[in-house]
């Protein structure tokens, strides 16, 4: 065999080689290329799965809390709509009325920014929960209200309209609640007005004299929640 080292055979077949092992270089980077285009999208997705995952579980926890949030209104919603009809049919026992009226005159009052076991009280000595009571003056419904006084808070009303239940509560509640506001939380005074009207419960104050008729003493017996309405009249006139 002949020696073809340095000869042009022998620099034809290097020169091949080299073209051969650029090729496979070439056709090794296309492979890695592709190898790694196809890895890349992997890698990629991989970390927008993780990233989906990590908002997914992001936003898993913000629907957790807006649900727990959401759970815990409605449960407050649903207690406070318990103890409040749990408040009213205890008032209809004790008072032997029912439901229906018993929801009036608790949501009159307290809308009114009354005490309901004040209300309830005051009904009571009223006309003993009669809806259609007229008294000699012309006192009308569960609250005896006149249709002066009703005009003043309602100037259209008319007289058939105070023997309607809610309409009668309103008026005699916001009546109760404003001579409470003006005799400066003081209940006794105020019941007395709205009994006496208030003419004659300052002109005996005016000479000294205790206005009292033993209204007041009716409505008042064994109630302690005086207190709470002198406190609900003073958070009335700061805020004025």
């Amino acid at each position: 065999m002949h020696d073809l080292r340095g000869t042009y055979v022998h620099r034809g077949d290097s020169e091949r080689l080299r073209r051969r092992f650029r090729r496979w270089i070439i056709a090794g980077g296309v492979v890695v290329t592709v190898l790694a285009a196809g890895r890349r999208p992997v890698i990629l997705d991989a970390r927008a799965e993780s990233a989906h995952t990590s908002t997914a579980r992001s936003g898993s926890r913000v629907v957790t809390i807006a649900d727990r949030l959401q759970a815990a209104d409605t449960a407050r919603v649903a207690t406070t709509r318990l103890q409040r009809w749990n408040r009213i049919y205890t008032f209809s026992r004790r008072w032997m009325v029912d439901t229906e009226l018993a929801r009036a005159i608790h949501d009159a009052a307290l809308d009114a920014g009354i005490d309901p076991e004040l209300g309830f009280r005051l009904v009571n000595v009223e006309r003993l929960f009669k809806e259609r009571a007229t008294s000699g003056v012309g006192a009308a419904g569960l609250m005896q209200v006149m249709l002066p006084t009703a005009r003043y808070y309602e100037p259209s009303i008319t007289k058939a309209k105070l023997y309607n239940r809610e309409t009668n509560l309103r008026i005699g509640f916001k009546y109760l609640r404003d001579l409470i506001d003006e005799r400066r939380g003081n209940v006794k005074l105020a019941l007395l007005t709205y009994n006496r009207g208030a003419l004659a419960v300052q002109t005996e104050l005016s000479l000294g004299l205790d206005p009292s008729n033993g209204y007041d003493q009716k409505v008042m017996r064994g109630y302690y929640g005086a207190a709470r309405v002198t406190a609900a009249a003073n958070r009335v006139r700061s805020s004025e």
